[in-house]
């Protein structure tokens, strides 16, 4: 059986999404059980180099709607990057579902051998389609989402495996 490029990215864009949505509902219960002010965990990075929980979020959703929107030869929507509180990124997942959901198989399929040019660090780089999904946009997508989840994990949000991967 042969995977599509749709079949690859948005079902799977789409499912950790929803999961990473779910996920962060859980954080709010936590802080609001605990009285806990929500910047402690939305402001959280789990060393100092790296991005806050926040920053974590937005760049997952925007290597998901990055991904299928270059692919698909369609502008990528912007966002502005401001939201602070966990229902502003929930409403960021959502819109970045609701785009995702728009681009239909026929405009992913096929463009396996499409060159992508992204700058990375300053420079152009050129990809094959296949080779910009598989090697670049899923596996920067899955590293900020599971930076977050580790970011509200570490901080005794009760979550395990199963919220990160849903259930089939």
């Amino acid at each position: 059986m042969i995977i599509s490029m749709y079949q690859a990215s948005v079902p799977r864009f789409v499912n950790i999404l929803t999961n990473l949505s779910a996920i962060l509902d859980k954080a709010q219960a936590h802080v609001e059980a605990r009285k806990i002010d929500p910047t402690a965990l939305t402001a959280y990075r789990l060393f100092p180099d790296m991005l806050p929980m926040t920053r974590q979020v937005q760049i997952a959703c925007d290597s998901a709607k990055g991904a299928v929107a270059r692919l698909a030869g369609v502008d990528i929507p912007k966002h502005e990057d401001t939201e602070q509180t966990f229902a502003e990124l929930k409403a960021r997942i959502a819109k970045t579902i609701e785009f995702v959901q728009s681009i239909k198989p026929a405009q992913l399929d096929g463009t396996e051998d499409k060159d992508i040019t992204l700058t990375v660090g300053g420079k152009d780089t050129t990809f094959k389609g296949m080779q910009f999904l598989l090697g670049r946009a899923l596996p920067n997508f899955y590293f900020h989402a599971t930076t977050t989840y580790n970011i509200l994990r570490h901080n005794g949000v009760e979550i395990g495996k199963r919220d990160y991967l849903g259930n089939p």
